[in-house]
């Protein structure tokens, strides 16, 4: 499928709402068991250690399995990656509900909790490359940010409907019946992708063996992530935030449950997810707005964390329910404020040809952080209450910020950047190799940092 810029933007129009609706289908499908996930798990007979053990174990996969689906996204495609994942997705969701009815022990939860971690793998990297090289393909020249924000803002309509309608269908049926309604819609979304989905600005590289392939890729990796030193930076906070992000998300449900004083209440556990979907659409609206107030990206994103970070503290110290719900608003607003600007300030200091292996990469040291970390505070939880854990995790988060500062301090062009960035050359521009010249920063420019 070929399409460019002399089609007075229609083909870029194209481009974005096939991304929008992915987007909708896929959250939709995967929403409907975010509001009683941690439920599930404690009424098969899980303790919180063992629930975010099987967490993280679905983070052990991702990690396990980012390189090798990477080889598939830029070997084979954007588009057959995506097809494998909403497959994959759909059996090991499957598989989930089976084990809920047998009420299976730990070890068979572990397994299949890391052969979902293979289903998401097949996503993370590869739809926001496919995004960012058609655009470039179809002649886009608006910011990155306002697409990703609007992305934000459909996921979070999608997550809404989804998360407080699978706590209404659990409440008035079972825990399982959300997890088949999901199995249910990515079937759907197969059948969506394969319709609407064309690799455009994207040439795969055939020809080489597995491998070979993931050899190239891990060396991408480090020559095109860690490489550089701005983008190392960028990457290095992605174990901290994502770990708490993922734990936190779904510890609140049980936390609200408590505040609330009624386990039985789904409903309930699934106004968590709710009030961030709410909060997302809110954030994903302001991210562009947001990023007009800040010359620099990673004023946004320092601003995001340290907020996030404040708002666990007084979730972890509060007793009162509406406060509660109250603060996981803000902590809501202030991730999804985050999410686009730092999509964009990344996918500006990738080349082309390694965007989905170096945004894979940036995926896997999330859930790399994400499997380490999310056992030791479903731990606290069992040992000091959801609150303790809450302030484990903003001491966890706060590790963050040095990382952001030393990014920031590179001044890497995209920092700065508004508009879709041109494509860069297949090499570090700042590489800590000697004997190679250092890109001159950019100047200076009135207005906040």
């Amino acid at each position: 499928m070929t399409e460019g810029p002399g089609d007075d933007g229609r083909a870029a129009r194209r481009v974005q709402r096939t991304y929008y609706t992915l987007t909708l289908g896929n959250t939709l499908a995967s929403s409907f068991i975010w509001g009683i996930n941690t439920l599930f798990l404690l009424d098969a007979g899980l303790s919180n250690l063992e629930a975010f053990a099987a967490n993280a174990f679905f983070s052990l996969g991702m990690f396990l399995f980012e390189i090798p689906t990477g080889v598939v996204a830029d070997t084979v495609g954007r588009r057959a990656s995506y097809l494998l994942g909403t497959l994959t997705l759909a059996g090991t969701t499957a598989l989930y509900w089976m084990l809920w009815v047998w009420q299976s022990p730990f070890w068979a939860w572990a397994i299949v909790s890391v052969l979902l971690g293979l289903g998401f793998t097949f996503f993370s990297g590869a739809v926001d490359a496919w995004l960012v090289d058609a655009l470039t393909a179809t002649g886009y020249h608006g910011s990155l940010e306002t697409v990703f924000g609007r992305g934000v803002v459909v996921g979070n309509t999608a997550m809404l409907g989804g998360s407080v309608l699978g706590g209404a269908i659990a409440q008035a049926t079972d825990l399982g019946v959300p997890f088949l309604l999901r199995v249910g819609i990515l079937v759907v979304m197969f059948g969506v992708a394969a319709l609407l989905m064309r690799d455009i600005g994207f040439t795969p590289e055939r020809g080489l063996g597995p491998v070979k392939a993931t050899g190239e890729v891990l060396r991408a990796s480090v020559r095109y992530g860690l490489g550089r030193r701005p983008v190392r930076w960028l990457m290095l906070t992605t174990p901290f935030t994502t770990a708490v992000t993922f734990y936190a998300f779904y510890a609140l449900q049980p936390y609200l449950l408590d505040l609330w004083g009624d386990e039985g209440a789904y409903s309930i556990a699934g106004l968590a997810a709710a009030l961030l979907s709410g909060a997302g659409i809110i954030g994903g609206f302001a991210a562009p707005l947001v990023r007009r107030w800040f010359r620099k990206r990673t004023s946004v994103i320092l601003l995001s964390t340290l907020t996030s970070t404040g708002v666990l503290v007084l979730l972890g110290i509060t007793s009162e329910f509406w406060v509660a719900v109250a603060l996981i608003a803000v902590w809501g607003v202030a991730s999804s404020i985050d999410d686009p600007v730092h999509r964009a300030y990344l996918n500006d200091m990738i080349p082309s040809r390694q965007r989905a292996t170096v945004l894979s990469f940036d995926s896997l040291l999330g859930h790399a952080g994400s499997a380490a970390v999310q056992p030791g505070l479903g731990r606290a939880a069992d040992l000091g209450g959801y609150g303790f854990s809450l302030l484990c995790s903003a001491a966890v988060q706060v590790l963050a910020t040095p990382f952001v500062l030393l990014s920031r301090a590179e001044r890497d062009p995209a920092d700065t950047a508004r508009g879709v960035a041109p494509e860069r050359p297949e090499g570090p521009e700042r590489p800590d190799l000697p004997g190679r010249p250092e890109r001159p920063d950019p100047p200076e420019r009135p207005g906040v940092t």
